[in-house]
């Protein structure tokens, strides 16, 4: 596959050219980003979609996370990134049907396997409701490792600090045959593909496992979450 490229930006968020995604993180470059929360409601509840990230990642492996997000690639625009929701889920909806939530301004940084990085982000956070069960969607195998839902009550209350633990309905995707990133690449055509998926089960989790975008980051969409438009 051809490595990737992202446009950076520097401090005041000018373009100043593009750069491999290994050299961003290693670098700290600043790069956008595109993140989609997905909540579905259940009578007088709504719920919210959250995934967790593959043990192969490069940046926060095993945490979770945004439903579906993404970089933006070299020359890519900001509608064009909704593609993360096809690729990562199954999910084919226009743009258009996206809720605007906030601009995010982020600086992360860790080590994974030994390698440092910072991740400096500007992110564009959407929201979308879709109602389906958590069995309709198709998890890239490359990226997700399971996909979670619990009341949108309950997760904004874990990230307010009113309670340490929530419990989550997941299903995970069933990755018995991959043993490593190649085996995650279809070779007759060069496109990631997607597995099927176990049974549901529930989790414990905490608020420590999910990457740190930091407090204010969750709690503030999390509430405008309460405002995307029923499907």
């Amino acid at each position: 596959m051809t490595p990737e490229r992202f446009d950076i930006y520097d401090d005041q968020q000018n373009w100043i050219g593009t750069e491999l995604r290994s050299v961003v993180h290693a670098k700290g470059y600043w790069h956008r980003s595109f993140h989609c929360w997905i909540v579905r409601d259940e009578g007088e509840q709504r719920l919210v979609l959250f995934q967790r990230r593959r043990e192969i990642k490069d940046t926060f492996p095993g945490c979770y996370d945004i439903t579906a997000a993404g970089h933006l690639t070299a020359g890519e625009q900001l509608h064009e990134a909704s593609r993360e929701l096809e690729e990562e889920l199954g999910v084919q909806t226009p743009f258009e049907k996206l809720t605007y939530l906030l601009t995010a301004k982020q600086q992360l940084q860790g080590e994974v396997r030994g390698v440092p990085f910072i991740d400096r982000e500007l992110s564009s956070v959407y929201g979308l409701c879709l109602n389906q069960p958590l069995e309709a969607y198709t998890l890239q195998a490359s990226e997700v490792d399971s996909l979670f839902e619990v009341p949108l009550d309950d997760l904004l209350a874990l990230f307010r600090g009113e309670t340490d633990v929530i419990h989550a309905t997941g299903v995970q995707a069933d990755q018995s045959e991959m043993s490593d990133q190649t085996d995650l690449v279809n070779q007759t055509n060069g496109k990631l593909i997607s597995l099927p998926i176990h049974p549901r089960h529930i989790c414990q989790i905490r608020a420590s496992e999910f990457v740190p975008h930091g407090t204010a980051y969750y709690i503030d969409v999390l509430e405008a979450l309460y405002h995307v438009p029923k499907d």
